[in-house]
């Protein structure tokens, strides 16, 4: 009687992990990948441990205020991994089932797009995007729009990104002074999170904003 409940409990355990790569399956065949949120860079929206569904590039243009996920290799990460292969091949199959979260994908807000002049702080403490200030609703209450100073134009081809949590988000910030700047390839975007599939409590679509200006 044991064996048999024990047969039973490891049949579903198989079950369930066959959903879950049938599951993952399926949503890649629809263009949408599922990703891990690794960091509190992102909050109040998005928290460590939420698994967010991400419309893959070419689904829709991108706006200024559009959260994105991208790869870091080659702005904030190093191009190479220096982790033995074992521990690649391991990380890329839970990161492929949407389990874990890639060090090097991370997860932004684009402030500015090319051709844009971004500056922080303005008149009155505000961020700025060609000399108008810029209204940030999914700032949590007290949050400062930075508290490094940048004056920054755009070029072609690439994006300037920012964590909602400005104080501990590593983002193009970081990379002032550095060889390029802070800023991020477009080519490096993967696309755009269009739900949370996890935790089921706070399951739902995301929310699209486009970074607007308010008079100063």
């Amino acid at each position: 009687m044991p064996r048999r409940q024990s047969l039973r409990g490891w049949r579903f355990v198989l079950v369930g992990v066959l959903a879950v790569v049938l599951l993952t399956c399926l949503l890649r065949a629809f263009v949408l990948e599922v990703y891990t949120i690794p960091s509190a860079s992102m909050e109040p929206g998005l928290i460590p441990g939420d698994r967010i569904a991400v419309a893959r590039v070419g689904v829709q243009p991108y706006h200024r205020g559009d959260v994105v996920v991208f790869d870091g290799r080659g702005s904030l990460d190093p191009y190479r991994s220096t982790a033995p292969a074992w521990q690649q091949a391991l990380a890329g199959a839970g990161q492929f089932l949407g389990l874990v979260g890639s060090p090097t994908v991370h997860v932004k807000r684009i402030i500015g797009l090319p051709g844009d002049h971004v500056t922080c702080c303005g008149t009155g403490g505000r961020l700025t995007v060609d000399g108008r200030p810029v209204t940030e609703p999914y700032l949590a209450a007290g949050t400062a729009p930075s508290a490094t100073r940048f004056d920054v134009v755009v070029p072609e081809g690439s994006v300037w990104l920012l964590g909602d949590n400005r104080g501990d988000s590593y983002d193009s910030r970081s990379l002032l002074g550095a060889p390029g700047g802070g800023m991020v390839a477009m080519d490096r975007i993967i696309g755009t999170p269009v739900a949370r599939v996890w935790p089921l409590d706070r399951a739902g679509a995301l929310d699209r904003i486009q970074l607007g200006s308010s008079p100063g």
